[in-house]
């Protein structure tokens, strides 16, 4: 194992009603208080106007209307609510994409230009608001991480931005908050979980701790992710598949490892382009990915992933044994209702070649599990077809 350094000070709130002590863990952080939210689901289901009688003796501001792969404008619109009114604290009520614009707001808050310069590294981070979270879906991990994604459609560009002082403060996770996300967005957010698991688990560094955490949270969330799709209400299900979100990428199962991302670099120019939802985009090309680097050097790997995780019986013939991992992985994909092709999508190969480009130049693929060029990034996308 690499060298590393672990510390994650979220102050996590579990379980049934934990908003209630929301008031008395925001207090110490002043009473002004930006309350971020998207397309107005928080609103239908009461979420909402339960925070508002929560918080009734703090001051809010509001930013509805966040998208799915957040926008840069709704950075800046943040940012100077932030500054004009003397923001203390930002409360994301929502998931990753909420989530994530609000850590974009909380830094832009402190930055004068435009707050895609914090995203190209024209500006840089140097201070953030506290930010809390009520997370609404099990997915990104964002409320347990301190990275952000955020996409300018002007350029079609998706990039990612980190700071430790973007670590959310407090996240209440109560999974009855998951109740009524819809199954499309509850399987792409599996997805989504597994991808962030599957990324740090193939490496090249030995790791025997962190890849035992991360077997456990791909079987958690292959357990039950049926179960939730099939029973919205299953609290169980539900808060299963809630923590492995969180723990899937707030570091532990990426420890001493080096933990290079391929897939989501390729997925993250699918979606600056195509704007399509990132979980899903993930499901369809991992088993892709994984057909293309498997190879003597890798195929020990993944017969432990197809063992460990998926439950087949070691055999001789580990190329065959390999391949019925991958296989389930993008059966279980489908299973729960997730496209496989980019046909599904309505993408064809016309920027096949500007994409792979930038996966490669923005996602360092040369240095990742298995080094990509160009070349290799446009036969996974072909292979996707």
């Amino acid at each position: 194992m690499n060298n590393f350094e672990f510390c994650v000070s979220t102050d996590v709130l579990f379980g049934k009603g934990q908003e209630e002590q929301l008031p008395a863990k925001l207090a110490s952080f002043g009473k002004k208080i930006l309350l971020t939210y998207g397309g107005g689901s928080i609103k239908k289901n009461g979420l909402y106007d339960k925070i508002k009688k929560l918080l009734s003796d703090f001051e809010i501001f509001e930013l509805g209307g966040i998208d799915p792969n957040p926008r840069v404008e709704s950075v800046n619109e943040g940012a100077d609510i932030c500054k004009r009114e003397g923001v203390d604290l930002i409360l994301a009520v929502g998931g990753g994409s909420t989530i994530d614009c609000s850590k974009a707001i909380a830094a832009a808050a402190f930055y004068d230009g435009d707050a895609w310069d914090l995203l190209t590294g024209k500006g840089r981070i140097t201070q953030a608001l506290p930010i809390a979270v009520v997370l609404t879906i099990a997915a990104t991990g964002s409320e347990m991480d301190c990275a952000a994604v955020i996409s300018n459609m002007d350029t079609n560009e998706k990039l990612l931005m980190g700071h430790p002082a973007l670590l959310p403060k407090i996240a209440v996770l109560n999974p009855e908050n998951t109740f009524t996300v819809p199954p499309y967005q509850t399987a792409s957010g599996s997805a989504d979980m597994m991808s962030h698991v599957i990324e740090s688990y193939f490496d090249t560094v030995e790791a025997f701790v962190p890849d035992a955490i991360a077997e456990g949270l791909l079987r958690s969330a292959i357990k039950y992710t049926p179960m939730a799709l099939e029973d919205p209400e299953n609290y169980e299900a539900r808060a299963q598949l809630m923590w492995t979100s969180s723990l899937a990428l707030n570091g532990i199962t990426s420890t001493g490892k080096s933990f290079m991302w391929s897939c989501h670099y390729i997925e993250h120019e699918l979606s600056a382009h195509y704007d399509i939802t990132h979980g899903a985009g993930l499901a369809m090309l991992t088993p892709k990915w994984m057909r293309y680097i498997l190879s003597d050097k890798t195929v020990d790997k993944f017969c432990d992933y197809a063992v460990n995780v998926w439950g087949f019986a070691r055999e001789d013939d580990t190329f065959a044994l390999a391949r019925k991992g991958i296989d389930a992985t993008e059966e279980f994909f489908e299973k729960i209702g997730l496209p496989s092709t980019l046909g599904e999508f309505g993408i064809d190969s016309s920027k096949f070649e500007q994409m792979a480009e930038k996966a490669v130049q923005v996602g360092c693929l040369k240095d990742a599990y298995v080094p990509l060029g160009k070349e290799d990034v446009i036969e996974i996308l072909r292979m996707c077809l």
